[in-house]
């Protein structure tokens, strides 16, 4: 079979155009075309009267080897490529003591699925509430401004990405397919399957519910146990390897290979860690604010006369712009057609962020624009030193709100102005369970509004309109990534902890729902290799 890349069509082409292009690219007749599928649909939307279908294609014709040595030179005519995924061990039975993933958001999930599907009866520990009690916990705080710390936007089962786009595309280098995993194991569990094709995938978050709990479900039935409410508050890793946990209540559990996806809110585990002299390191993050347009603004700035094409729904954007001060900022998690939510995970804190549903068919677009800052702008001693500046910046933001979840915001012509707000224009904010207009340079630091105001009217000559005086703006969005890394080695180990293997967003080592489960397919790997060769050398003992 070939793969053909890079096939360009017009957006409203017929199904017979798409065969003559594949004739055409290969230089042979249509009736040599035995079959063809689509591996994958996006858009070029460079040229917004002109947008053009680009497709990936997998073709079987009556000699695929000659035609592929005919265009062995043309990077577009490929060998298809084997996308099967193959786990690296079988086990016979589960190893004692059994594997721990701490933490069931995206990388936990996805590590406890590949340990299931290998034998392996992970024990997974999960601080938060089943998805569905989760959820209702969530609304509690969006509706009623009632905080459960402990079962939030942060904490649950699905981790932070059930509360999101459920944004499905990564940048990050995937030569193994395990990306192709992910997407096939989410529709198995009841996923739209076009994420299978589309380039930019998406389930949303109601449907993400449904589908995390069916994914939980074939854990359990492959002999993983799961258990929620079960908090990680203490590690035992005498001579400098995992040995066992402790749960909050004093339950302690026996465990020499602990899968740690923690996610980049779990602040009190990491400060557990760090007391307890696991190796930890200061990283780089982003704090800014969510801005909102009316999203059929965003779909003619970007589709010009064919927005509303079914093909391309909600249009999205990615921006990013370098100062003259040489901070970067950019759009960090654009949902199209959502809402802004309340995603504080601790008492008198407020944090922003966004989500929409499968449909995206909300009135609003929005996305986190945020300014990159380093350990020199937090500065200290700790390591932790990044978490005391977002709390800093977030108990700003609930003052300013007034004290009760409500969120700061204020008018982005005001922002620019240097003015607060006394309330919006034509553009509504989503933000539950409320906003209070303001001044929002009270909840940055000076260098990020100052980066903001250089940034937000630059992004204007990118996309026509984005600097709408009514747009809104929102804060604080301090939760971009972890201010930490849990650094490991090569195996996937902390660099001092033999058997603990962090993984996902939590330790430092991916962003988005797609790379967090990458990273915890290759954690479960890496523990079951381990577990292996334990047993093989055990064998020879």
């Amino acid at each position: 079979m070939l793969r053909l890349l890079e096939v360009r069509l017009p957006l409203d082409h017929d199904e017979h155009a798409l065969r003559v292009a594949i004739a055409r690219a290969l230089r042979v007749p249509a009736s040599e075309l035995r079959s063809y599928t689509i591996a994958r649909r996006g858009y070029d939307a460079r040229q917004p009267d002109r947008i053009m279908l680009v497709y990936t294609l997998d073709v079987t014709t009556g000699d695929d080897a000659r035609l592929l040595a005919r265009h062995r030179k043309d990077p577009h005519i490929v060998a298809c490529p084997d996308t099967r995924y193959r786990p690296p061990v079988q086990a016979s039975r589960p190893p004692r003591p059994r594997p721990v993933v701490v933490g069931l958001g995206p990388a936990g999930l996805f590590a406890g699925l590949l340990l299931a599907q290998m034998g392996l009866c992970p024990i997974i520990l999960e601080r938060g509430k089943p998805v569905r009690a989760r959820t209702a916990d969530t609304f509690a705080l969006w509706r009623r401004k009632v905080l459960n710390p402990e079962s939030n936007v942060q904490f649950g089962e699905g981790g932070a990405g059930t509360f999101s786009d459920g944004k499905l595309h990564s940048q990050i280098s995937d030569p193994h397919h395990y990306g192709r995993k992910v997407l096939e194991e989410f529709v198995r569990a009841g996923a739209p399957p076009e994420i299978l094709t589309i380039s930019k995938p998406h389930i949303g978050t109601f449907r993400l519910v449904g589908v995390v709990e069916r994914m939980r479900a074939t854990i359990e039935e492959l002999g993983g146990e799961v258990h929620f409410e079960s908090r990680v508050v203490d590690i035992d890793r005498t001579g400098g390897a995992m040995r066992g946990l402790t749960l909050a209540g004093g339950r302690t559990l026996e465990a020499s290979h602990v899968i740690l996806a923690i996610g980049h809110s779990a602040r009190d585990t990491f400060a557990m860690l760090r007391d307890r002299g696991v190796f930890l390191e200061p990283k780089p993050f982003a704090i800014g604010l969510r801005i909102e347009h009316p999203q059929s603004l965003i779909d003619r700035c970007r589709f010009g006369r064919h927005a509303g094409h079914p093909l391309l729904g909600a249009a999205d954007y990615k921006l990013a712009q370098r100062t003259s001060g040489g901070r970067p900022v950019y759009s960090f998690c654009m949902c199209p057609g959502g809402t802004v939510v309340a995603a504080a995970s601790e008492p008198g804190r407020v944090v922003t962020n966004g989500m929409s549903q499968y449909s995206r068919n909300e009135r609003n677009a929005n996305s986190a624009i945020v300014v990159g800052v380093t350990p020199a702008d937090f500065g200290g001693d700790d390591v932790l030193a990044g978490v005391a500046f977002q709390r800093h910046w977030e108990e700003r933001a609930f003052a300013l709100g007034g004290g009760t979840y409500e969120a700061p915001a204020q008018r982005l012509a005001d922002f620019l102005a240097r003015r607060a707000s006394h309330g919006p224009g034509d553009v509504i904010p989503s933000y539950q369970p409320g906003v209070r207009f303001g001044d929002l340079s009270e909840v940055l630091p000076d260098y990020a509004t100052d980066a903001l105001r250089e940034a937000l009217p630059a992004f204007a000559h990118k996309i026509a309109g984005f600097a709408l005086p009514d747009a809104i703006l929102t804060g604080v969005e301090t939760r971009t990534s972890a201010p930490i890394r849990i650094t490991r080695d090569d195996d996937h180990q902390s660099r001092n902890t033999r058997g603990l293997y962090p993984t996902g967003e939590g330790a430092g080592y991916a962003g988005g729902i797609l790379s967090a489960a990458v990273d915890g397919i290759k954690a479960a790997e890496a523990v079951a290799r381990s577990l292996s060769t334990r047993r093989q050398a055990g064998r020879q003992g």
